[in-house]
């Protein structure tokens, strides 16, 4: 995977008291827990920045320096939401559409809902 690649999710999450959930746009009550990697990365997946500013942004989270496999580790959880298709890459940076722009909570949901029919995505 080349890090100058851009990444963005492709899921509506929740902001679930500081950890990231994925949430479901017909009852965003109805939340799933993401694994503690998975949901630091998720928020961040905003299409504005590349993998490489991702690993630099989480090493500089680390007082007395990031660990040494934390690149690997990165690039490990990338690859699995990838397959996982949570996340895309792209060579170039990405607009997201509204529906994936901010936490459900902060998203009027009658208009992403319209908004995802329009872009054809299935709401059941």
């Amino acid at each position: 995977m080349d890090k100058s690649h851009y990444f963005y999710r492709t899921a509506v999450y929740a902001d679930n008291n500081g950890k990231a959930a994925l949430a479901d746009i017909n009852n965003p009550a109805q939340l799933s827990p993401l694994e503690p990697w998975f949901g630091l990365i998720i928020p961040l997946a905003d299409g504005k920045h590349t993998i490489d500013e991702l690993i630099v942004h989480v090493a500089r989270s680390y007082q007395g320096g990031a660990p040494a496999e934390l690149d690997r580790t990165l690039m490990s959880v990338v690859e699995r939401l990838v397959d996982g298709k949570l996340l895309v890459t792209s060579e170039k940076p990405v607009e997201l559409p509204y529906y994936l722009t901010l936490p459900i909570e902060q998203l009027d949901v009658e208009k992403a809902k319209d908004l995802m029919a329009k872009d054809g995505l299935s709401l059941q």
